[in-house]
């Protein structure tokens, strides 16, 4: 179905596409009309920072900033869910225009620069949706808060989503709020996340539960910083990474005349990019900390080489705009038949 009405969708300007597909899915959710749009996967149980995921193959922060569909997403079959990024007070992001397809490329680039309602707005969503499934959310500082200041904003939104959440991802790595990845300095990194540790324990002890912390990593880091790095996360006790955002580098869509559209690159250019930092940082943490493979899925074997490069689970977030929701069964298929192949 999402084949028929994917010509009409991209004729259309690709933010009022992107809303008309949410609320169309939504209404076809709430009409009981969802088995046309997605065919369920047979289940595939996962283990990942101490929780089941009924298959490993999630949705990327971004497609939901508000938590507005997570119901209906979940209902595509998705094993995981992660909504965001959200931040302490609601911001419009980016003047738009600030979302561009690059069909040629099965990229998208944006800059929409985390606009959403707030997280007050989102929890108030996530808690009066019905899914009991595995729900991350992903966080974010406002974009007038400074550096110095950061560490507050995450701290606000942990408290806040801490209760509803299944997991939080810590979100350093948006090339759409200025000065964001210059948190993913070795130093400045290194308080951060001990800041956000620290918390993160005594809202354990206050809820009597431990959710787990992941933080998402650029593409566009050297393995000087990538060393740096995972030496923070094995020291500071995070207990996932999530390779990798998007990318500002052109290189692979050179000469397109949306390569200079500032903003982040995502899709099948970021593939090969992604996937390496993905397979150094497994190889950096030994096992020691689980990982996230996202960037570039189109279709199952990418998947599956996103986890014979390091990664225990993946996410989706591009490839189901060129692909739509078949893109998540062919995942879960191709990672059956490697499991399988690699018990």
């Amino acid at each position: 179905m999402y084949q028929l009405a994917r010509p009409f969708l991209f004729c259309l300007d690709a933010e009022k596409a992107h809303e008309l597909a949410l609320s169309s899915m939504e209404l076809a959710y709430r009409c009981g009309l969802n088995p046309l749009l997605a065919t369920r996967p047979a289940p595939l149980p996962t283990g990942f920072c101490g929780i089941t995921l009924p298959n490993p193959v999630g949705l990327a922060a971004g497609l939901d900033k508000n938590a507005a569909h997570i119901d209906a997403l979940a209902a595509l079959g998705f094993g995981f869910v992660e909504v965001g990024t959200t931040t302490p007070r609601p911001q419009p992001g980016n003047p738009k225009p600030r979302l561009f397809r690059l069909p040629e490329h099965e990229a998208i680039i944006n800059r929409l620069g985390f606009n959403n309602a707030g997280v007050e707005a989102l929890v108030k969503n996530a808690e009066a949706s019905r899914f009991t499934g595995v729900l991350g959310i992903n966080i974010g500082k406002n974009k007038d808060t400074p550096n110095e200041n950061a560490v507050d904003d995450y701290l606000y939104c942990l408290d806040r989503v801490y209760a509803r959440a299944s997991y939080v991802t810590v979100n350093i790595s948006s090339p759409n709020t200025q000065g964001l990845r210059d948190l993913q300095e070795e130093e400045t990194l290194k308080r951060f996340v001990a800041t956000l540790r620290e918390r993160q324990e005594r809202l354990a002890a206050q809820h009597g539960t431990r959710k787990p912390m992941l933080l998402k990593i650029a593409p566009d880091l050297s393995d000087t910083e990538l060393d740096a790095i995972a030496e923070v996360l094995l020291a500071t006790g995070i207990d996932g990474l999530i390779c990798t955002n998007t990318t500002i580098a052109r290189d692979a869509v050179a000469g397109h005349p949306r390569a200079g559209e500032s903003g982040g690159l995502s899709g099948r250019p970021v593939f090969a990019r992604s996937t390496a930092v993905l397979a150094g940082m497994a190889q950096r943490l030994a096992g020691r900390i689980p990982l996230i493979g996202v960037g570039g899925i189109l279709a199952g074997a990418d998947a599956a080489a996103k986890c014979a490069a390091g990664a225990t689970a993946v996410q989706v977030y591009s490839g189901l705009i060129y692909r739509g929701p078949a893109l998540i069964t062919d995942c879960v298929t191709h990672l059956r038949q490697r499991a399988g192949a690699h018990p």
